[in-house]
C-alpha cells in the first residue's frame, strides 16, 4: 500500500498559499554553477531535439523531463541536475520541440502524451552511453509525459531505467486542464497561453496556411486554443480528445518499475483526480506522496539551496 508519509511542512512563513508557494520560486529562485554540454539528435521524423548534459564522470544517468514551456535552464531542472551532479550522478535535460532557444523543423510542437520524444531520447542515451542504471524524472508536464513513457514501455523497457520519479504532475489532465478554468488560476492561464500563442505563430508562419492565424488572437481560454490548435496539430480531434488522449492515468497500471509521485495538495494546478489513492493503495510499485504544502513546482525549504522535491526524488531513486 505506497501512500507514503511525508516530512515537508514548513514553507517560509511568508508563503501563505498554494499561489505564494508556486509563483515565488518560479520568480526568485536562482540555481547557480549548472553548466550543459548540448547534444542535437535527430527524430525519426527528420525533427530534432536538443540535449543537456550536466557530466561528472557518473555510472549513473538522471534524465529530467521539464514543464510545459520550460526547458533546461529552469529552476527545477537546474537543480535536479546541481544536486544529483553532487552525488557523483550525470545529469541530462531534455528539451521538448520548440523549448530550449530552437523553433522545431516539422508541423507540430510538443504536449503531455509526446511521450515518442522521450522515447527517441532514451534510445539515443542506451546506444550511445554505457550507464549502470538509468533514472527517469519529470516535472508538471515532463512528469507526464514520464508517466506515458513508462505504462507505454510496460514490460518492454529497458532493464537499465530501474526507477522513476515525479512531481507536481497532472496524472489526470481532463481534471488538471479544469483547474485553468477557475477565475483564481486566471495568471497561470494568461502566462502560458500567452507563450503558446507566440509560438503558434511562428509555427504557422514557418507553414502557410497550416493554422488559421487569424483566429488566434480571439482565443480565450485552453480550451479553444488546444481544440483550434495542439488538437489540429496533434491529431487529437478537438480538447476534450487531447486531454483524454495524452493523459496518464489510464496507463499507470502497466508501469512495471518503482515509480513516485509526489504532488502537493494545494497545488493549484492539479484537479483532485491528479492524486491517484485508490491506484497506489492496490499496487506494488506506484508510490504517492501528498504533502499538505508544496504549490505547484514549489515545495521551499527555507535557507535552502534545493527544494524539498529535488531531495525526495534523490532520495527514492538511489534507495537500494
Amino acid at each position: 500500500m505506497p501512500i507514503l508519509a511525508t516530512s515537508y511542512a514548513n514553507p517560509p512563513f511568508f508563503y501563505l498559499n498554494g499561489h505564494f508557494e508556486t509563483i515565488l520560486p518560479s520568480i526568485w529562485r536562482k540555481v547557480d554553477g549548472v553548466t550543459y554540454e548540448r547534444e542535437q539528435i535527430e527524430t525519426p521524423d527528420s525533427d530534432f531535439l536538443n540535449l543537456d548534459w550536466s557530466k561528472v564522470g557518473g555510472k549513473q544517468l538522471l534524465l529530467v523531463s521539464h514543464g510545459l514551456e520550460g526547458d533546461s535552464q529552469r529552476h527545477y531542472a537546474r537543480g535536479l541536475v546541481k544536486l544529483f551532479n553532487q552525488k557523483e550522478i550525470d545529469v541530462l535535460v531534455w528539451n521538448n520541440r520548440s523549448c530550449g532557444g530552437e523553433i522545431n523543423r516539422q508541423p507540430i510542437l510538443y504536449h503531455h502524451g509526446s511521450a515518442y520524444d522521450l522515447d527517441t531520447v532514451v534510445k539515443h542515451v542506451l546506444s550511445k552511453t554505457s550507464y549502470a542504471g538509468i533514472f527517469l524524472s519529470g516535472i508538471s508536464m515532463g512528469g507526464a509525459q514520464t508517466l506515458n513513457y513508462l505504462g507505454q514501455q510496460g514490460k518492454n523497457l529497458s532493464p537499465l531505467i530501474q526507477r522513476a520519479a515525479v512531481y507536481s504532475t497532472p496524472v489526470h489532465l481532463p481534471s488538471s486542464a479544469a483547474t485553468l478554468r477557475r477565475p483564481t488560476n486566471t495568471f497561470y492561464a494568461r502566462k502560458f497561453m500567452g507563450k503558446l500563442k507566440k509560438k503558434m505563430e511562428a509555427k504557422g508562419k514557418q507553414f502557410p496556411g497550416l493554422v488559421d492565424l487569424d483566429r488566434l488572437p480571439q482565443v480565450r481560454n485552453f480550451d479553444e486554443f488546444d481544440t483550434e490548435f495542439t488538437a489540429k496539430l496533434h491529431g487529437f480531434k478537438d480538447a476534450a480528445d487531447f486531454y483524454e488522449q495524452a493523459s496518464p492515468h489510464t496507463r499507470i497500471q502497466d508501469i512495471e518499475i518503482p515509480t513516485l509521485i509526489l504532488n502537493a495538495k494545494n497545488d493549484p494546478l492539479l484537479g483532485e483526480e491528479c492524486y491517484p489513492v485508490a491506484f497506489a493503495k492496490s499496487s506494488e510499485l506506484l508510490f504517492l506522496e501528498m504533502p499538505e504544502r508544496g504549490g505547484h513546482t514549489g515545495f521551499t525549504i527555507p535557507s535552502s539551496e534545493f527544494n524539498y522535491a529535488e531531495y525526495r526524488l534523490l532520495e527514492f531513486l538511489t534507495q537500494s
